[in-house]
């Protein structure tokens, strides 16, 4: 097994909007309306949108490649590309999806040990993420490795307004 990281750039706006509506789509789809599901899809992950994330210079993302294969990415914010307002010793985790073949190999725990390094680079305090209230085994995973509840925000999927829970974990 081989796993390496490559930072993403504009030339990967169309493989990052595929992993993007693929992940999304298999991880949430049992639990919400197909409608709120491909109205919050084409919203979220439209090039126009995902090409001006990528453009944004307190944004970064990264994939992760699992024998070759890319099996998801990472997707880290600081300063005022934050989806709240954390502060400027704050990393935000905004995006941690994983392709469901290559789930369960303990790529999370890399991203998660990626998205930490970066912030460490860079002179935070903590690192911090949004989670789905209903997402029992993404929480139980962050309580395992070291993250607390601190709060909680709306999060919209079509019309259908959801509660993400805000966990933090500081850095050492």
């Amino acid at each position: 097994m081989t796993v390496k990281f490559s930072k993403c750039s504009i030339g990967d706006l169309i493989k990052l909007q595929e992993v993007s509506i693929e992940t999304f789509h298999d991880t949430f789809k049992d639990q919400n309306s197909p409608e709120n599901m491909r109205t919050y899809l084409e919203k979220a992950f439209n090039t126009i949108r995902l090409k001006k994330e990528l453009s944004n210079p307190n944004s970064e993302f990264y994939f992760i490649y699992y024998n070759e294969e890319t099996a998801g990415y990472l997707k880290v914010n600081v300063n005022a590309a934050q989806s709240e307002q954390m502060g400027d010793e704050s990393l935000e985790i905004e995006r941690i999806y994983i392709r469901n073949k290559y789930q369960g190999k303990g790529l999370g725990k890399l991203l998660i040990n990626k998205a930490m390094e970066i912030a460490v680079a860079q002179n935070k305090k903590n690192i911090w993420l949004g989670v789905w209230e209903k997402n029992d085994n993404a929480i139980g995973f962050y309580k395992k490795i070291g993250f607390i509840q601190t709060g909680a925000h709306s999060f919209y999927m079509g019309v259908e307004e959801q509660i993400d829970i805000i966990m933090t974990k500081p850095l050492k």
